[in-house]
């Protein structure tokens, strides 16, 4: 197939891996990385950002030109626009006219906008321009269908095994304490000072945590990525994994990531996390404030013959359902 791939190419971008095992699958790929073209401009400078808040540039009409002039007429047998906010829907409209199917995977929800990167009206007012949607949450999907009449796959988030070795990862020595891996919020941080109130040793790693969060109980670390995200997740006793307002119900990328390097997930006990792993023997599940202080008390006395078993059942889990390479072969064969 000759597929055109519209959306991020970023190195955390989950289109490069996509890109990637299209390519393993024997298809001619073009990636278009609107989104880089999109920032690239906004980050260049302090008018710039004021300008786009403002809406005083040409930056959206300018993406449009320069995404259709990369196309230069060529016509594709599949597009797929990762997430969409940098198009418009008339920009959709033109793409229909160079592809049998236009398909759209958005890894956000596309009803509710928890901050400025998950959603714009481009979002809004083009659901309906697709021929096929995906999304990771069952209740996106129903919504998708009814509303729209638009067929909408369920596709779980994925592991990209490829990022780190086996060997990396067992070389990792193991730091007893609770850790999360994120940038701050006031609902993180409300959960966070609760951890820390209760005694347990917490280790925090993004940007700007020392802003609200002072504690003896805390260590602060800046942002991690590539291997050293993945051993991050890895080390710590206790991983913990946060939802946000649009995933409450459902999963994260972080919900495959931890018990997909092995690291010891406690996480909120959500329809996904009940449905795919085994409470106890892959993942640790809280309900509340109180039952995630009672879980993380619980895994910190496990005694290290039983971390392992769960680091290694978690880890088979994932890698024998979730990896990238057979959830790319949905979105072609639907």
């Amino acid at each position: 197939m000759k597929i055109l791939i519209i959306g991020s190419d970023y190195n955390w971008s989950i289109e490069r891996i996509y890109k990637r095992e299209l390519f393993k699958l024997g298809h001619e790929v073009t990636h278009v990385p609107v989104q880089n073209w999109y920032y690239d401009f906004y980050y260049k400078s302090i008018i710039n950002k004021a300008l786009v808040r403002l809406g005083l540039t040409r930056l959206q009409t300018n993406i449009q030109k320069r995404l259709l002039l990369e196309l230069n007429g060529q016509y594709f047998d599949l597009i797929w626009v990762f997430k969409g906010m940098e198009l418009t829907p008339q920009t959709l409209k033109t793409l229909k006219n160079h592809t049998t199917r236009l398909i759209n995977f958005n890894p956000d929800n596309p009803f509710i906008f928890s901050g400025k990167g998950s959603g714009n009206k481009n979002i809004s007012q083009s659901i309906h321009l697709y021929d096929e949607h995906f999304t990771y949450d069952y209740e996106v999907k129903s919504r998708i269908e009814s509303k729209f009449g638009t067929k909408c796959s369920l596709v779980p988030f994925g592991f990209d095994n490829e990022v780190i070795s086996t060997e990396d990862l067992n070389e990792v020595a193991e730091i007893k304490a609770v850790c999360f891996v994120g940038n701050p919020d006031a609902y993180r941080t409300k959960i966070l000072k609760e951890i820390l109130d209760h005694g347990l040793p917490l280790h925090v790693y993004g940007h700007d945590w020392q802003k609200l969060i002072k504690h003896p109980n805390l260590t602060i670390h800046g942002a991690v990525y590539d291997k050293d995200y993945y051993k991050t997740l890895r080390k710590y006793r206790v991983q913990l994994n946060i939802m946000r307002v649009h995933n409450l119900n459902s999963h994260n990328m972080r919900s495959i990531e931890v018990p997909g390097c092995g690291g010891i997930m406690l996480a909120p006990r959500t329809r996904d996390h009940v449905r795919f792993f085994e409470e106890e023997k892959e993942v640790f599940l809280f309900k509340d404030i109180n039952d995630l202080i009672s879980e993380s008390k619980y895994i910190m006395d496990l005694s290290k013959n039983d971390t392992d078993k769960i680091r290694l059942s978690a880890r088979h889990k994932v890698l024998n359902n979730f990896e990238y390479s057979e959830l790319s072969k949905i979105f072609i064969e639907n």
